[in-house]
């Protein structure tokens, strides 16, 4: 970012034997002066083919021109070093004026410290046998007469105090302005640490934090203790005056404070005196233009809202500033678009969680509120529930606008999945009807990573799926949402044995559902029927009956009869019990073979190197005998061992040399307990799964794990 003076904060090598007048211009004795909004002659270096001048307005800054453009001299802060020092009284007549002129000064070598309220040496003896107070010095200047007499080419800074002067001697230009700079740091950062502290007046106040700031921007100096010290001690006087300066003066310290918080986030003091300005002024122009980019920043960089509370508070009031706006839903929305930025992918990688940190803890601490909150009457309970409903609106209509950028859903869909919300929020009216979107946008997402974040986030967890369940508390449409959830995961990548059976408590609000002719769950009753996936004889035999209740259940249920007969003519005994399929087979050619005739005694079936995927699990699963599938250089993959891993649990033999599985799939060999020989050569399989599978499958004997990360 550029400074208040239009140059680059990177600092540019500079010749060190370049003469003063390159940057500095020299007074009428020959002084290098450096005073606030001087007028600098900036020309180029020597080597320039002709000599240009351009005069240049600067403040407190070193600049020079290359290539026509002006660059301003960063250094490092300076807390010690050595340097050569002498020191010279007052020269009070002629005679003391020769007498401790430059040609007869003698020079000592000290190791100097610049301290909170001084400049010391480690020696303490000779001209540095007492420190240097900065209260003390009356005029700091870089000095040039030395630079001309000195063959040396030796550098000086002139430090006059009350009682003599010190002139300060290093080997570079590069060193002396370092230390130039420093020095004046240390002294006017104590300085306006004493002035500030005692102020009392406001107009005082404003104006000494004002040049503190200005002070603070345009010193050449890059160190972290130059912004973070007007902040903390900004800090501190907010919160000893908090409620004593009057708004004229909150409004002009949060000006001021701007360019300090560009770079830098605010602190705990400065984040509560921002929080109370949205509170009391929210639709003033300052939480517009000033605070806007300070939100955005903290958005964009903070990592953890749990170490700063109260960042998050100032956050939370923000958007509540902007929500308080003519049009305040579409002001929040445009800002959370803004943020996200006009590509398909958001640059910054944390604003999402930050935005969803802020939002459900803003949700938590409003049931909370209410809570503690009594009332004489209903009508003021009322009155109480209306002015704070829009709170609860604008951060759930947050969530819903996240929810519609396709990059943001994954990750929005996890961070929400746990169900993160209190129990007063999923009976609240309001908040279900407008979250009720953020999962509609779940299910409409082609991704299966998407829209399977509506289960639970792990075996035995409710999920959205179970809240919106007929009957359960966040159901307010009849079971609406219930079966469009459904209908989604049974269409897509849920119709699935192990699934099922995890569905089978919610059978009663299913059959209800299937009485009233619903589509999506007659089709989930069926497809408990087809794969087996009903706990007890007594709930199929319910089921049937429900089933055969309505004319579509009843045209539903003669096609899974139909299929069951097929089926059981496939798996009737008889049969080979070992097949290999001729390269370059496919799904179609291994459907159209099991259904010519019976393979219930089929123990060996080799697919290597035919053209089959992960759709030919389908028919696998119709093998109940099949102890040895050998799928070496297939196309089989992660979603194909899924399947095949719930149904064929007797499988003793598996060969996946060569194919595309990866360690989302390897993952659910766990559930073949009978595994005694497993070949993964040339897999993605990783150390860490490889690692599980060997606990998780106790009959395992050898696996290949040869050119896989594991090996």
């Amino acid at each position: 970012m550029e400074d208040r003076l239009g140059s680059t904060p990177n600092s540019l090598p500079v010749n060190p034997v370049d003469t003063c007048n390159t940057y500095y211009p020299l007074s009428e004795d020959g002084n290098i002066t450096l005073t606030s909004s001087s007028n600098v002659v900036a020309t180029t270096t020597a080597t320039a083919p002709a000599a240009t001048t351009a005069s240049q307005t600067t403040s407190n800054a070193l600049c020079m021109l290359i290539d026509g453009r002006r660059v301003q001299q960063r250094y490092k802060l300076l807390t010690d070093g050595l340097m050569q020092v002498c020191r010279v009284p007052h020269a009070r007549n002629i005679i003391e004026k020769i007498r401790f002129s430059r040609f007869l000064r003698r020079w000592e070598d000290h190791h100097l410290s610049l301290k909170h309220n001084e400049i010391v040496s480690n020696t303490s003896e000779g001209y540095m046998d007492r420190p240097i107070l900065y209260t003390s010095i009356e005029d700091i200047c870089p000095w040039s007469k030395t630079k001309m007499i000195d063959s040396k080419c030796r550098f000086c800074i002139r430090i006059v105090t009350n009682e003599c002067i010190y002139f300060l001697q290093v080997g570079t230009l590069y060193l002396r302005d370092q230390w130039f700079y420093s020095i004046q740091w240390k002294r006017n950062k104590l300085k306006f640490e004493r002035i500030l502290r005692s102020a009392n007046r406001p107009e005082i106040l404003l104006k000494e934090m004002t040049h503190m700031i200005d002070f603070a921007m345009t010193i050449p100096i890059e160190d972290a203790e130059i912004h973070q010290f007007p902040l903390e001690i900004i800090s501190e006087i907010l919160q000893q005056q908090q409620f004593n300066l009057p708004r004229y003066v909150h409004e002009n310290v949060i000006v001021s404070l701007a360019p300090l918080l560009e770079k830098n986030y605010p602190s705990p003091e400065i984040c509560d005196f921002f929080s109370r300005h949205c509170r009391d002024s929210p639709r003033s122009q300052i939480v517009i233009e000033m605070f806007t980019p300070v939100v955005q920043r903290i958005l964009k960089h903070n990592t953890d809202f749990g170490k700063y509370p109260r960042m998050r508070i100032f956050v939370q009031e923000y958007l509540l500033a902007l929500n308080s706006q003519n049009d305040g839903l579409r002001v929040v929305q445009n800002f959370i678009k803004r943020i996200h930025g006009p590509t398909m992918i958001c640059p910054f990688p944390r604003v999402l969680s930050n935005f969803v940190s802020v939002c459900l803890a803003a949700i938590y601490n409003f049931f909370e509120d209410r809570k503690s909150f009594r009332f004489e009457d209903k009508d003021s309970c009322r009155a109480y529930e209306e002015e704070t409903d829009s709170q609860l609106v604008c951060y759930t209509t947050m969530l819903q606008t996240m929810s519609t950028f396709d990059d943001w859903r994954p990750q929005l869909g996890l961070l929400l999945q746990s169900i993160p919300f209190p129990d007063e929020a999923l009976t609240h009216d309001r908040f279900i009807e407008i979250f009720k979107n953020v999962v509609k946008n779940f299910v409409d997402d082609s991704r299966c990573e998407v829209h399977q974040t509506v289960l639970g986030i792990r075996e035995g967890k409710e999920g959205w799926l179970e809240m919106f369940c007929l009957g359960s508390v966040a159901c307010d449409d009849d079971g609406e949402m219930f079966s469009l959830i459904l209908n989604k995961l049974i269409s897509c990548c849920c119709r699935k044995k192990r699934f099922l059976l995890s569905i089978n408590k919610l059978l009663p609000a299913l059959m209800l559902l299937a009485l009233r002719e619903n589509q999506s769950s007659l089709e989930t009753l069926c497809a408990m029927l087809d794969l087996d996936a009903v706990e007890n004889r007594d709930n199929k035999l319910q089921l049937i009956s429900t089933l055969q209740s309505t004319p579509t259940g009843l045209k539903l249920y003669a096609k899974v009869c139909d299929r069951q007969i097929a089926l059981r003519e496939l798996q009737q005994k008889g049969g080979p019990r070992k097949l290999t399929l001729p390269s370059r087979s496919t799904d179609s050619d291994l459907a159209k073979l099991l259904s010519s005739g019976s393979f219930g005694n089929l123990e060996c079936l080799s697919l290597a190197f035919t053209n089959v995927t992960s759709a030919c699990a389908e028919q696998l699963i119709k093998l109940p005998a099949l102890r040895y599938l050998n799928l070496w250089s297939t196309q089989f993959g992660d979603a194909g061992l899924e399947l095949i891993s719930e149904h064929l649990n007797r499988l003793q033999v598996l060969n996946l040399c060569e194919t595309q599985v990866t360690d989302k799939g390897l993952t659910y060999l766990s559930y073949m307990k009978m595994l005694r020989k497993l070949n993964l050569n040339s897999t993605h399989l990783s150390p860490v799964t490889f690692e599980a599978l060997k606990e998780k499958l106790p009959a395992l004997q050898e696996c290949d794990i040869r050119y896989t990360d594991a090996w």
